[in-house]
């Protein structure tokens, strides 16, 4: 499954750019006010080489076992009720905002962020989507393309017309029966499951309220989120039957609306703190939400994950 690949990706990379951090801590991670140099520099070579390790070894990971083909597309917008394609945007727009970040911290112009930074998600899922289209067992998205052109889009957009993130994307996840019926597929363990199983992911826009109303006393992390969420899949479209859940469960579209935390909204002099709560800002609080069902009905959870 493509997003299971991206996702891998995007905590490879973020773990990857901040491992060298953590021996020097506040100096280190301090951004500079004018372009350093010997940073720009350790920052390109540094993600050069990271991004060709990560191509190197998802290609001998993933690809190695199974058979080449030529170039193709394949059309697989309607699989998973377009729960893997969110998970594009999710991992582009992320990888993205910390590639900026990471220009941010060496000094580099804000244009140099937007160009060079912004698109390093785009660029390195492009990567991998050539790798799919050269498999004789997947084959090239535009879908996934679509979506990883989504999420680098969502970022630049609001630095340009906010110069702030005001919405991001945020991710959170419960387990559900359904990795039971096919754990080779949706995850035999709760980590497979966070990447696998797309019936217990959330995908959501959380809006930073204050930002929209800055005159107004509203708490500056407070957010309000919409989530998609889908259920009742046990392959990729419906050329199984369900015959497990059946007739109890079938194939469904979720969503919601719920409050969420801006943790980046919390002061702090710490630029230690300042990062960990810039990436643990990725995920969606667990909280009081609204849901209604494709299938039809509304639900309330008190605490949803």
């Amino acid at each position: 499954m493509k997003v299971f690949k991206s996702i891998i990706v995007f905590i490879f990379f973020w773990y990857s750019q901040n491992a060298v951090a953590q021996s020097s801590i506040e100096n280190f991670l301090k951004p500079s006010d004018t372009l350093n140099k010997k940073r720009l520099k350790t920052l390109v070579i540094s993600e050069a080489a990271i991004g060709t390790a990560a191509l190197v070894g998802l290609n001998q990971s993933w690809y190695a076992d199974y058979p080449r083909s030529d170039f193709h597309f394949i059309n697989d917008n309607a699989e998973w009720l377009q729960m893997d394609k969110l998970g594009h945007v999710f991992s582009s727009y992320h990888l993205g905002s910390y590639g900026a970040d990471a220009l941010k911290w060496s000094g580099a112009s804000r244009k140099s962020q937007l160009i060079y930074g912004s698109t390093l998600g785009l660029a390195f899922l492009t990567a991998v989507e050539v790798f799919d289209g050269y498999s004789a067992n997947w084959g090239a998205s535009m879908g996934d393309v679509a979506a990883n052109v989504a999420g680098t889009a969502l970022y630049v957009s609001q630095e340009l017309l906010w110069k702030e993130q005001r919405i991001v994307p945020k991710f959170s996840f419960h387990t559900t029966p359904y990795a039971s019926a096919r754990p080779e597929v949706l995850g035999s363990s709760i980590p497979e499951q966070i990447l696998k199983d797309y019936n217990g992911q959330t995908y959501w826009l959380s809006a930073n309220i204050h930002s929209f109303a800055k005159s107004s006393v509203i708490p500056k992390w407070l957010n309000v989120a919409i989530g998609y969420g889908a259920e009742g899949m046990i392959t990729a479209n419906d050329e199984f039957i369900n015959t497990i859940f059946l007739p109890e469960s079938k194939r469904y579209r979720q969503f919601y609306l719920s409050l969420d935390l801006d943790l980046t909204k919390i002061e702090t002099k710490s630029h230690f703190v300042k990062t960990l709560l810039t990436v643990f800002n990725s995920i969606k609080i667990p909280a009081p939400t609204f849901e209604i069902k494709g299938s039809g009905g509304t639900k309330f959870h008190l605490l949803y994950f």
